[in-house]
């Protein structure tokens, strides 16, 4: 069997068992199995698939719902590569509109001239804390996270990203671990709801960590929290962002007005047209229609 007639193969056991893009699938297992880039294993495609056993152990995984980014142990983010494995969330593109907005207001009112501090809250794989330290390495970033083995990944990102001596990793629950006062606080927290947990695809429901999908009731039990320990964690001129999910906007802007009077509280709206992240700047007077 070639690589050619390994892909087209799986491509056709994935469609037929309903697995969504089929093709992309079968291409990065291969491309897992044989270590090849994109680019080199198009160019060899007649040549003999050196391992065919161990790539339809994969795709059997694959087909017992298991997510590709946990078989190969691999997730871009942020034009980032990222180990993750069963302990720690996927990142989703989504999140990358959270990761633009920090960058724009840590450019726009701290950098390059002033050192800006930023904290992580539930930071699983490191991804959103990594990437902003790739990206104004001149910043101290805290990344906390309640659980050790997310810690654990988290660890291994920053090692392999090269920013272990500007990302500090501290385990506690949400803002409590942070030994001062931030510039910028930046949550991906739990946010699906409990009716919406039942309702999750099998990758999700039986490989994700339950404890970085569920936000209660309304899905915001964990905002709440955040927005009451960030009232004393934020430094003047500062600013939160958090990332919310679908139909959570007007709930989350009243929360925000309820904790911080008077703020200046904008909404962002990601590729699908879902308002996705919130930014709170509690120094700035409101001048929105949320106000």
């Amino acid at each position: 069997m070639n690589l050619w007639q390994a892909i087209h193969q799986a491509e056709i056991t994935f469609k037929s068992h309903g697995v969504d893009s089929p093709r992309i699938e079968a291409e990065l297992l291969l491309r897992h199995v044989a270590g090849l880039q994109r680019a080199r294993l198009y160019a060899e495609l007649q040549e003999p698939l050196e391992n065919p056993a161990k790539f339809w152990e994969l795709v059997e995984r694959r087909l017992s719902h298991e997510p590709a980014a946990y078989i190969t142990n691999r997730r871009a983010f942020y034009g980032l590569d990222f180990y993750v494995d069963s302990r720690v969330l996927i990142p989703r593109q989504e999140t990358e509109l959270l990761v633009d907005e920090v960058l724009k207001f840590a450019r726009e009112n701290f950098l390059p001239t002033n050192t800006c501090l930023v904290a992580d809250i539930g930071t699983g794989s490191g991804a959103i804390a990594i990437s902003l330290a790739s990206n104004m390495p001149q910043a101290e970033i805290y990344a906390t996270d309640i659980s050790a083995n997310a810690l654990e990944v988290a660890d291994i990102n920053c090692q392999h990203h090269g920013v272990t001596d500007h990302v500090h990793i501290l385990q506690g629950d949400m803002l409590q671990p942070l030994p001062m006062s931030m510039d910028i606080i930046v949550a991906n927290l739990p946010y699906i709801s409990n009716s919406d947990m039942e309702q999750l695809s099998p990758e999700i429901e039986r490989f994700e960590p339950s404890v970085a999908l569920s936000g209660g009731p309304d899905g915001l039990d964990k905002v709440r929290i955040l927005l009451g320990q960030a009232k004393c964690k934020l430094r003047h001129g500062g600013a939160l962002l958090f990332e919310i999910g679908q139909g959570q906007s007007g709930t989350a802007i009243e929360l925000c007005k309820d904790y911080f009077p008077g703020a200046q509280i904008e909404t962002l709206v990601d590729l699908a047209g879902i308002e996705r992240v919130i930014t709170v700047c509690p120094d700035r007077v409101s001048n929105s229609d949320y106000a």
